[in-house]
């Protein structure tokens, strides 16, 4: 541990901010901008100057704070380290970390973490996910509107002692942790391709992962992302692996974003696998495990995720799209599994928080306790099409939003408004939702066929788009 210092004076205050500068930067769950624009050193050490005075009058003493591989991460952290300790917050330095393995340190040292990271962003874009001891999110209900305060108003100075830095590494005790809570069976030798897309996948991977056959793709990490974006969630990100897959003759894909917090799935064909047939899986995995347990699912998910939960016993809660109401709802409902359509997978037993490589674990443990291949394992789970996300660019979401319902008025069996407008019709249903950061409404489109898919979504975004110039 370093040797702590004397903090600034108490009557000192930090730069205040505008609201213009903190509504670019402050998201409804994280921090989040362009690196020397929104998101620079001195707002960084601001920021963690913020969180820390919350912390200490909460009655905290430290904070983990982890950094993925992008160029601007190491700096961004060693600046919110030294905001944290002048509050008098000491720090474990944890390096180079995926968001899940930060999580994971919150949960068992129960203390507070900040992850440096931008996810499946761009490189010129950096953030900070923050969480409070046990792992619990920290969102703009939940203490991000506290620290926009603070630095709206300027971070008094602390003059007690400066908190001080202890350097961890975790790497190998996450690993073994996940491994002991879903264990592979060897009896079926499974190979494994993965697309770490230059992220911190190419880091946690070959630790959890490694009794396996492992087939590498993009493993170095660069945060500049040579090869492709870190955002499986694109299809034009999965391509390689769609490729690669079958050509190595693997039993199955992986794919994860920046911050290897999110798993996509391919199978052995290199097609992807939806995210709400891997909600579907470990749910069924879990109520085998757990009889009548409480399964989370977002909105957007398929609605063959309620069905199968309902079907096995289970108890399905839906709720809105977003990991804090998803880790709320998980808290307040003793669910012990949540999924979203995003590939955000939720676990009771790791704090309920996301874990990429733990939904990885339960999908290769299901593959091994069976001989099919992952094709065959997951077409029961996928009993709808569904359009993806599609998003249209509108000048007036609420009215834009309108026109649609206006639009299916004689044809809905049900409207409700949870997450944006769900319409429900007699053999399909379709969600339309604003975004908050950007002038966009998000389409989701679920029916028995893609035809009938198709059509309904183009009727739906003509509707959005009519008078846009688009």
């Amino acid at each position: 541990m370093a040797a702590p210092s004397s903090g600034p004076d108490s009557g000192q205050h930090s730069q205040q901010y505008s609201a213009q500068t903190l509504d670019k930067a402050i998201k409804a769950y994280d921090i989040r901008g362009v690196v020397g624009e929104e998101i620079t050193e001195g707002f960084v050490r601001d920021v963690g100057a913020a969180f820390a005075q919350i912390l200490r009058a909460e009655g905290e003493t430290r904070i983990a704070i982890g950094y993925d591989m992008r160029p601007s991460s190491p700096g961004l952290a060693a600046a919110f380290a030294q905001g944290a300790n002048s509050q008098g917050i000491s720090v474990i330095e944890l390096g180079l970390t995926s968001t899940d393995e930060l999580y994971f340190v919150a949960g068992t040292e129960l203390c507070a973490g900040a992850m440096f990271t931008a996810s499946h962003n761009p490189a010129q874009y950096n953030g900070i996910k923050l969480c409070r001891a046990g792992a619990t999110p920290v969102s703009t209900t939940t203490g991000l509107a506290e620290i926009r305060l603070l630095l709206e108003n300027g971070v008094v100075g602390y003059d007690g002692v400066a908190g001080g830095v202890e350097k961890r590494d975790v790497l190998d005790a996450y690993a073994a942790f996940l491994r002991e809570l879903v264990p592979v069976a060897t009896d079926r030798q499974l190979t494994v391709a993965v697309d770490a897309a230059n992220g911190m996948a190419g880091l946690t991977v070959p630790a959890v992962l490694g009794d396996m056959d492992i087939r590498p793709l993009y493993f170095e990490l660069d945060g500049t992302f040579p090869n492709h974006e870190a955002n499986p969630l694109d299809p034009k990100n999965l391509v390689d692996l769609q490729w690669f897959t079958p050509q190595q003759g693997a039993d199955i894909g992986l794919a994860f974003d920046g911050d290897a917090d999110r798993c996509f799935v391919v199978d052995e064909r290199g097609e992807p696998v939806s995210p709400s047939a891997i909600t579907a899986l470990i749910a069924a995995r879990t109520l085998e495990q757990h009889p009548g347990a409480t399964i989370i699912h977002n909105l957007i998910t398929s609605r063959a995720v309620p069905e199968i939960v309902a079907e096995l016993g289970g108890t399905p809660v839906r709720t809105r799209v977003g990991h804090s109401y998803i880790k709320a709802q998980m808290a307040q409902r003793g669910a012990l599994f949540g999924g979203e359509h995003s590939a955000h997978y939720y676990f009771a037993e790791f704090f309920n928080a996301d874990s990429g490589l733990l939904a990885a674990l339960h999908v290769l443990a299901a593959l091994a306790e069976q001989d099919a291949p992952l094709s065959v394992l997951m077409a029961k789970y996928e009993r709808y099409v569904a359009s993806g996300e599609i998003n249209s660019t509108v000048t007036d979401q609420h009215e834009a939003t309108n026109r649609v319902i206006d639009a299916f008025s004689d044809r809905a069996t049900n409207v409700d408004r949870l997450d944006g407008v769900t319409v429900d019709l007699a053999n399909a249903w379709f969600n339309v939702r604003a975004s908050n950061t950007e002038p966009l409404l998000r389409l989701n489109v679920e029916a028995p066929t893609r035809e009938e898919v198709d059509t309904l979504a183009d009727e739906i975004l003509g509707i959005i788009r009519s008078g846009e110039g688009q």
